[in-house]
């Protein structure tokens, strides 16, 4: 088992959620749509080959990441169905995926682990609240963030 984890949010991290036209209208209506339509932000075969060379140096990879706040459990299901689906059309690596009631801290889903590990959140308080190790703004220069970590 390894000692280090790469941790990604997803939505403004690494699918462009708040990018999708009427976005926040569709979520209040319960509509999954932003979900499954956002782009990625990256370029997803660079992001998956720099995760296939972390995880062939014993990185783990997890995605946690909130469901929509103030959701229905059958909400929940559409997005959580959503969210796996997306991540499996752009094929993004991972090794464990945590899909939690939004507000969920973050750092419980993962602290089992132990080790050092690194949050790739677009959201500051969020990263700012991180004790688990350190963390990664993904709207600056994140390839290289994550290359600065290999060396």
């Amino acid at each position: 088992m390894t000692d280090k984890t790469l941790v990604f949010d997803m939505d403004g991290t690494i699918a462009d959620l708040y990018g999708v036209e009427g976005w926040l209208d569709m979520l209040r209506g319960s509509n999954p749509t932003p979900y499954e339509v956002a782009e990625p932000l990256y370029d997803m075969e660079i992001l998956n080959a720099i995760l296939t060379i972390f995880r062939g140096m014993g990185w783990r990879i997890v995605v946690t990441t909130w469901l929509s706040m103030g959701s229905t459990p059958e909400y929940d299901h559409m997005v959580r169905n959503a969210k796996l689906d997306w991540l499996d059309k752009v094929g993004f690596v991972y090794d464990e995926i945590h899909l939690v009631k939004y507000g969920t801290t973050k750092a419980n889903c993962t602290r089992h682990h132990g080790g050092y590990q690194v949050l790739i959140d677009d959201n500051e308080k969020i990263r700012k609240g991180w004790t688990l190790g350190d963390t990664i703004d993904p709207t600056e220069h994140l390839f290289e963030k994550l290359l600065d970590l290999l060396v």
